[in-house]
């Protein structure tokens, strides 16, 4: 199967359904996608929004955490991030992986939403109830 991944950082709304399409390929029985989505507390403290930063290159280190878990795999792999400022239910990550049996597409999904999280330059700073902002995993 030829590698096949999508890979995407975009201040726009992420519309899950192309990244899914994008992924599906009729040998493929299971198509499993994570959404990371902003919630409403961190740490037992109310946030109100999230702003998210990308470095130039985010949208490159993300194709590259797309392309290692494909190369891994053998699966089709997809991923967007947001950038901008996101409100609670506003999804900020999007990563969708198709194969055979759900078990390697859970795996694999895993997989590369670690990745993104480990490696890709996108940054957040989250917004508190209480007024203050604050930057989280720098």
């Amino acid at each position: 199967m030829t590698m096949v991944v999508y890979a995407l950082v975009t201040d726009e709304p992420i519309d899950v359904t192309p990244i899914e399409e994008f992924v599906q390929d009729p040998v493929n029985g299971a198509v499993v996608t994570f959404s990371g989505v902003i919630r409403d507390h961190d740490d037992g403290r109310p946030v109100t929004g999230i702003d998210y930063e990308a470095h130039p290159e985010a949208q490159r280190f993300l194709e590259e955490c797309c392309e290692i878990v494909a190369a891994e795999t053998g699966l089709r792999v997809a991923a967007a991030h947001r950038t901008g400022s996101l409100v609670i239910g506003d999804i900020a990550l999007v990563a969708s992986v198709a194969a055979p049996h759900r078990a390697e597409a859970f795996t694999a999904c895993a997989r590369v939403v670690e990745l993104i999280k480990l490696t890709v330059p996108i940054w957040k700073r989250q917004h508190l109830a209480v007024g203050d902002a604050e930057w989280v995993g720098i």
